[in-house]
């Protein structure tokens, strides 16, 4: 079902001495209104070859393309126009969205394992604003990418390891209390943490205490190693926690400390492959002819740091998963990192570092400022949520009070709204978080897209007949709908090749609103013979509706 190849195909017929198809498919374009057809091709690319003016050009061409399947053909200025046949489209695409169901939009384009290092919160520390973006921004590519065919695996490689213990123990052993940690493990560690920058700033000395009380922890200290256990179990129940919340599910969770008994065997393999080199004390490999800066391997004093342990991660993953790709949803300020490891997996001879990527994203602000843990301007993530779902519930009991499973409703509402939000931004932009904005029933939110999908149901809940694609839509206004529920295969495919849910986001908010223009000028539920032919367009909005949102992470209540 696929028209714009049937537009390709009719110009390639006529165009075989100057353009092949792929470079023809690139030239197309769609038009911003339907009243100029439903594909364009511009001719000013052929101008010089032909040696005549393109608005000719596109004149002589229509003459002698096979407008055969095609409404018709007709030149416009400078571009060919090409409508489509409006009753067989419908029927096509509607009868494929009926027998497929949520399967519409499965794809063959890739296979194999794909880890997607995502979300990887610091142990001891809560899960700000700031841990959203990496956690449903993997999650969702992990979902458009099983779309595809490819199988992902979902890591969140925690921060359980690195010298901000050692400054938590000290912090712990200065000014904590095991009565207070067990009352409220989060609020009390971060507490201790961001009192341990204050301090630090006039008593530098703390810092020294912290790097020996790491170095303690690496060399297998018990005490050191068992305040270090118990800061991480309870952190992880905490997480664990608002993963439910958000339905997030993970396949992996090897932190940065599963990796300490293999670092030992990547700075071997570096020395052995003579990559290391002496700086200050400390071992680098140069990496100056693919003009970055010096990897670090491991400092003056021994201890060894993140590049080590991301190299011994790489490798590991490789070893495990054999993966056709391997991801890593990491913020951008870290784009310099992830350039020197693949460029460090190169030189060590592993020519798969080429499938490593990193996918970088923007920060989440809150007035303008970036949130930052040390200086403790934090906005929690599940008090966010909670507030959201809180925010759904006033505006349910006010549009809907006699709703069902209102407080369930609410839940998939008020944190769809919040991961909607955040998923409907382009990943490398930033973008100032306000709550109030995010959970409204109208607009480019969440919830205006979830209220199109229950206003879609209630019309089928109402109809005194059934959907069926068999019956041919003769409705010109129905028209913008159909040709978005047949762009939503090359949507996905979209998304999956940019690694970009936004793609997903941005389509699923102009079907939405498409559609409500369309309901806002047809009397969907007339009982004549188009009826059942209206019910399946709305079904298949539903259908599509709903697995956009899935691809987001997102619930569609069939009711609001």
């Amino acid at each position: 079902m696929d028209f714009k190849q049937s537009v390709v195909q009719a110009l390639a017929g006529v165009l075989k001495d100057d353009l092949n198809e792929d470079q023809i498919n690139k030239l197309i374009e769609t038009p911003k209104s339907s009243d100029l057809g439903d594909y364009a091709f511009p001719c000013f690319a052929l101008a010089k070859v032909r040696h005549m003016a393109p608005a000719k050009i596109a004149e002589e061409l229509v003459g002698e393309i096979d407008a055969t399947g095609f409404e018709k053909v007709v030149a416009t200025g400078a571009y060919i126009n090409f409508f489509l046949a409006k009753t067989t489209f419908a029927t096509a695409v509607l009868a494929e969205i009926a027998s497929k169901g949520s399967a519409y939009g499965d794809q063959q384009l890739g296979s194999g394992n794909v880890p997607i290092d995502m979300s990887s919160p610091n142990i001891a520390k809560p899960m700000s604003m700031g841990h959203l973006r990496s956690t449903v921004i993997g999650n969702s590519i992990a979902k458009i990418l099983t779309k595809i065919g490819y199988s992902p695996i979902k890591i969140n490689h925690l921060g359980d390891w690195g010298t901000q213990f050692g400054k938590l123990i000290v912090a712990y052993k200065k000014w904590g209390s095991e009565e207070a940690v067990k009352a409220d493990p989060i609020k009390n560690l971060l507490e201790y943490y961001v009192r341990f920058h204050a301090e630090a700033e006039t008593q530098p000395e703390l810092d020294d205490e912290a790097r020996a009380w790491f170095k303690k922890l690496e060399d297998g200290d018990e005490e050191a190693h068992k305040l270090w256990s118990w800061f991480r179990s309870e952190s992880l129940k905490e997480f664990k926690r608002i993963y439910d919340i958000l339905g997030v599910e993970f396949d992996s969770f090897k932190g940065e400390a599963f990796y300490n008994d293999k670092m030992d065997a990547i700075t071997d393999e570096l020395a052995a492959k003579n990559l290391l080199q002496e700086s200050r004390g400390a071992e680098i490999v140069d990496l100056s002819k693919y003009n970055l800066n010096p990897a670090l391997i491991r400092k003056s004093d021994g201890a060894t740091l993140y590049m080590t342990r991301d190299l011994a991660a790489a490798i590991y993953r490789y070893k495990t998963y054999d993966f056709a790709q391997s991801l890593y949803v990491v913020g951008m300020e870290q784009t310099e990192h992830f350039k020197q490891l693949k460029a460090v997996l190169k030189e060590m001879g592993y020519d798969w570092a080429d499938d490593i990527h990193h996918i970088p994203f923007g920060l989440i602000t809150a007035n303008g400022k970036k949130l930052s843990t040390r200086k403790g301007n934090v906005i929690l993530l599940e008090k966010v949520l909670h507030e959201a779902v809180d925010l759904a519930k006033e505006q349910i009991a006010e549009k809907h009070p006699d709703l069902k499973n209102a407080d369930e409703v609410a839940e998939a509402v008020g944190v769809g709204a919040v991961v909607f939000h955040d998923l409907k931004n382009e990943r490398v932009d930033n973008f100032d978080f306000n709550l109030s904005e995010v959970v409204r029933f109208e607009g480019e939110t969440g919830p205006y897209v979830q209220y199109t999908n229950a206003r879609a149901n209630s019309i089928l809940g109402k109809a005194a007949v059934k959907p069926d694609a068999s019956v041919a839509l003769d409705d010109g206004s129905a028209w913008d709908v159909l040709k978005m529920l047949a762009d939503y295969p090359a949507t996905i495919a979209r998304a999956a090749r940019d690694y970009e849910p936004s793609v997903i986001a941005k389509y699923a908010l102009k079907l939405a609103k498409t559609f409500n223009q369309y309901y806002a000028h047809t009397k969907i539920l007339v009982e004549d013979q188009q009826l059942p032919a209206r019910l399946a367009l709305v079904q298949s909005v539903s259908v599509v509706l709903t697995s956009a949102l899935d691809l987001l992470g997102v619930k569609a209540p069939k009711e609001m």
